[in-house]
């Protein structure tokens, strides 16, 4: 099956970057893509972290939420939504929330960010319980596709890429997810390092969209989207500026694999 990371570098107006995610959408399903995985905070990178207050959707209706429906039905494509900030409980916090789409337009899951970044280096802080409520549950969803086989997919966003814990909830899943506004310094240490770990120890494709560039708002991130196999080989990339990442998964490498090292079937705790 073929796959899509998109990258971006997220501006603060909503409607140019809806309008840059359709573009790099239309480009994926024309290079014969299934799945297109946008990036964290594709929508949006506001100047401030509150500005992403005032763009709150309710769940199940909203500007972004429409876009999604949409490209996924007009192009056939199964989408993820990498964030979209949807109203909590809380009305100075909202989720961070990914939301997948099937190809006839309509929101299979939902995931809302469990991990919360924190950072303070003497240069840059960042904290982003100050805005965001956390999740509480993991979430996958079955991809069925064209050539009639199910993939298990497992969900996460950015700073989970941390925890280990959370992906082996989705122990035995095909493919995880990791949409992603990695810091510039966070990510040049860290990013590939934590991406071929989580593949290498699920025996799992990991396909992970980034934000990649110097925003608006100054604030510049990582970007390096990857498609990695569950080897840990790097299959594709794409180190900064808009564009895709375009791989293919394979279920027999992915049997392959599974079958010479059974690592899964191991697990003792």
């Amino acid at each position: 099956m073929q796959v899509a990371a998109v990258q971006m570098v997220s501006g603060v107006a909503r409607e140019d970057n809806l309008a840059q995610a359709r573009q790099l959408l239309e480009q994926a399903a024309r290079a014969g893509a299934e799945l297109a995985v946008l990036p964290e905070y594709f929508s949006a990178m506001g100047l401030r972290d509150t500005d992403k207050l005032a763009l709150a959707e309710a769940p199940g209706d909203g500007p972004v939420q429409r876009f999604l429906a949409q490209a996924a039905r007009e192009l056939g494509l199964w989408i993820v939504g990498g964030t979209v900030p949807l109203a909590s409980a809380e009305a100075a916090r909202v989720h961070n929330s990914s939301l997948v789409y099937d190809p006839a337009g309509a929101c299979v899951a939902r995931y809302d960010k469990i991990h919360l970044f924190r950072l303070d280096n003497g240069r840059e802080q960042f904290d982003e319980a100050r805005t965001i409520a956390p999740g509480g549950l993991p979430v996958g969803f079955d991809l069925a596709a064209r050539d009639g086989r199910t993939w298990r997919v497992g969900l996460s966003v950015c700073y989970d890429l941390r925890f280990a814990e959370l992906y082996r909830r989705h122990a035995g899943a095909d493919l995880l997810l990791v949409p992603s506004a990695f810091t510039y310094t966070t990510g040049q240490a860290h990013w590939e390092l934590l991406l071929r770990a989580r593949a290498v120890e699920n025996l799992a494709y990991v396909l992970a969209p980034a934000q990649g560039g110097t925003h608006e708002n100054g604030r510049r991130t990582w970007g390096h989207s990857m498609l990695v196999d569950p080897w840990g080989a790097v299959q594709a990339l794409r180190a900064e500026g808009a564009g895709l990442v375009l791989g293919e998964l394979d279920p027999e490498r992915l049997r392959q694999v599974r079958t010479q090292l059974p690592a899964l079937q191991h697990r003792v705790l």
